[in-house]
């Protein structure tokens, strides 16, 4: 993985009502420099921060929350929807069935995770039951915006040169709007607040892929997006 050069680069404006679990609140659309919000000036005083979420009902179900995971120096961070079972039981993001897949597909594509910064738009597992099974369950509109402000907050600390959206969730969550996968896969996109973005599946779309033929070919589609990205930080070093 390629190291990073020095950056400013900060997004812009934190989107949204602060709220935690003792009550405290923050002013919404309040500046990355508010007293609230440069108070939270570590990945380890987010994680602390995080515990203590009560922005959406998602909290109440879920066993915890799932903060981002890697170094703060990542130069590269990508952007999952949520956790899930395997996840939510862990702490930690990307370790079940897709994140094997994702791990798989960092190392054809010459990435280090351990050198990446992974994490999701949505920190709580949303999920219903079926029997004893609890089965995945889209975050909607809401879910989603309430929890921007601490992707928000990841990567005004991380600082990355280039996030990647894998998936229509983090997409809409990382740009504020809907877009098709289809419409700006393989591209470079320039959000308004500077950050640089690349927008591809999720890993958990390979999963439910049932011919051999068709798993294989979106495989390397998405290794041919992961190597995209590589050589973007590349040019841009």
């Amino acid at each position: 993985m390629l190291a990073r050069p020095a950056s400013s680069r900060r997004p812009g404006t934190l989107a949204a009502n602060c709220g935690f679990a003792d009550g405290s609140k923050a002013t919404r659309n309040m500046s990355l420099f508010s007293t609230e919000a440069t108070e939270i000036t570590s990945l380890r005083k987010l994680r602390d921060a995080e515990t203590q979420c009560t922005r959406c009902p998602l909290y109440r179900d879920a066993t915890q929350v799932v903060p981002g995971e890697g170094p703060i120096s990542a130069a590269l961070m990508l952007v999952g929807e949520q956790p899930g079972n395997d996840e939510d039981l862990a702490g930690k993001p990307f370790v079940g069935p897709a994140g094997r897949v994702l791990d798989r597909a960092l190392a054809d594509a010459g990435l280090d995770r351990s050198k990446v910064f992974v994490t999701n738009a949505v920190k709580h597992f949303k999920f219903e039951l079926r029997g004893k099974r609890r089965l995945h369950k889209r975050p909607n509109a809401y879910e989603i915006e309430r929890c921007r402000w601490w992707l928000d907050l990841e990567r005004a600390i991380v600082k990355p040169e280039l996030v990647v959206a894998l998936g229509a969730t983090a997409a809409r969550s990382l740009l504020n709007r809907t877009v098709s996968i289809a419409a700006v896969r393989g591209k470079i996109l320039e959000a308004g607040d500077g950050m640089r973005l690349a927008v591809t599946i999720h890993p958990s779309y390979l999963l439910r892929i049932i011919e051999r033929a068709d798993k294989e070919q979106e495989y390397r589609r998405f290794v041919g997006d992961l190597r995209m990205c590589k050589q973007a930080l590349r040019e841009a070093a």
